[in-house]
């Protein structure tokens, strides 16, 4: 019985390890890395392979925007009153539904604000951070 876990858990982590790298992506590594680290300390190796699976999705979720995008975003006026919060404004995170975010007229996939006098694109069907240009 430990043994088809063992072999189950090796053929699934390696699996979990090629499709995090096959896009050379540091947010996809990171989101599988993290998320079987979580998984191990939570549930195992069993939980491990299932960590890295939904940590590799979330990571791949999060790629960051077209150049198009964030150029666009950057030369878009600083508006005259600035939108402060407390929070720190995390990649991964949501926005607070305080903030109103616009939209990229080319890439409807992407949204902008400007809070705490950063440039940050959001996804604007969740208000997740995807980007924040410093």
């Amino acid at each position: 019985m430990n043994t088809k876990i063992l072999v189950a858990t090796c053929v699934a982590l390696t699996s979990v390890g090629t499709f995090a790298y096959a896009g050379d992506d540091d947010v996809k590594v990171t989101g599988a890395a993290g998320g079987a680290v979580t998984g191990a300390i939570v549930g195992g190796p069993v939980g491990a392979v299932i960590g890295g699976a939904v940590g590799l999705a979330a990571g791949a979720a999060l790629e960051k925007p077209p150049r198009e995008v964030v150029t666009y975003v950057q030369e878009q006026p600083l508006p005259e009153q600035q939108v402060i919060v407390q929070q720190p404004i995390i990649v991964g995170k949501r926005l607070p539904n305080s903030i109103i975010v616009q939209p990229v007229p080319s890439d409807d996939a992407y949204a902008y604000a400007i809070v705490n006098h950063q440039r940050v694109i959001v996804d604007p069907r969740t208000n997740t951070v995807l980007e924040v240009i410093e």
